[in-house]
């Protein structure tokens, strides 16, 4: 059974290589073209799988033709798969990924909110033997089952604060640890200060906030600080932040304190930077140094 449990999205992503982003109306020619499964719980369970962590992902696949990628990815690595809705028979969400030269990328993607998730049954047994649980807020109601479970049993949550979405002040509630991007804005917050207020206020233990390259702006308990981004020549950012939240899953699941633990992610996404493509840091076909 799994040491930590990634609830929310999947989808299929196809990202393409250019030297410059398109202007508005213009065509140009991708450099190459790539199919991963992805999204933010899942690039985050498969890291952590990577490592040698047991996860398992909750998340919606169904029956589409397209959705087998996902069964079949959650197998390579060995991850239990829990399907939301194994009836569901549209197209799972597909996402545009391209990347350019610099290592930049923009991203076009559905995401889950056409996907629908009947009502949520908790896998009371998988949480029982679990020691922790990350939520990335698609699938919102997946994630608050499964975060108030995990809370009322002692277990801590991290939340992947990617943006703020609908209900997450509901989520929050039961969130132990939240690791957020600089995107992440709750109602009326401007900056990082701000965010970290209102975290700290609603009950959030820990508190990391990135800032693609730069520092990473930290609280724990009486602690706060900055941990540095090391330094890397950038050949694609894509899927970093869901390497840093699958790394960090995986040593604070060991044990480690949420300062130890976030310090090795950081080090290991900076690291995934390094290679083109969303898979090539874990030394599979295809890297490029």
């Amino acid at each position: 059974m799994a040491d930590v449990i990634f609830v929310g999205l999947s989808t299929i992503e196809v990202i393409y290589r250019v030297d410059e982003f398109p202007k508005a109306n213009e065509k140009v020619a991708a450099r190459s073209q790539d199919v991963f499964v992805g999204g933010p719980a899942t690039n985050a369970c498969i890291a952590c799988a990577h490592l040698g962590g047991k996860a398992a992902l909750v998340t919606a696949v169904g029956r589409h033709p397209l959705a087998a990628m996902v069964r079949e990815e959650a197998e390579r690595y060995s991850i239990q798969l829990m399907d939301l809705n194994p009836e569901f028979a549209g197209a799972p969400a597909v996402s545009s990924v391209t990347v350019a030269r610099s290592g930049q990328r923009n991203v076009i993607s559905a995401n889950a909110f056409r996907v629908h998730t009947p009502e949520e049954v908790v896998d009371r047994n998988a949480l029982d033997r679990a020691r922790m649980v990350m939520v990335d807020g698609h699938h919102m109601q997946a994630c608050q089952a499964w975060a108030a479970a995990a809370r009322a049993l002692g277990k801590p949550v991290v939340l992947d604060g990617g943006s703020w979405k609908d209900r997450t002040d509901e989520l929050l509630k039961n969130v132990h640890t939240a690791i957020c991007s600089a995107d992440f804005l709750p109602p009326g917050c401007e900056g990082s200060e701000q965010v970290v207020a209102y975290l700290r206020a609603r009950g959030v233990a820990n508190v990391a906030i990135t800032h693609g390259a730069e520092p990473i702006e930290f609280v724990s308990g009486m602690s706060q600080g900055t941990l540095r981004v090391p330094q890397v020549d950038v050949a694609d950012t894509t899927g970093a932040g869901d390497v840093l939240h699958g790394a960090y899953c995986y040593y604070a699941a060991l044990g480690h304190g949420f300062i130890e633990a976030l310090s090795e992610a950081v080090e290991i996404a900076a690291q995934s930077c390094r290679y083109e493509g969303k898979r090539a840091w874990m030394g599979e076909a295809g890297t490029r140094e």
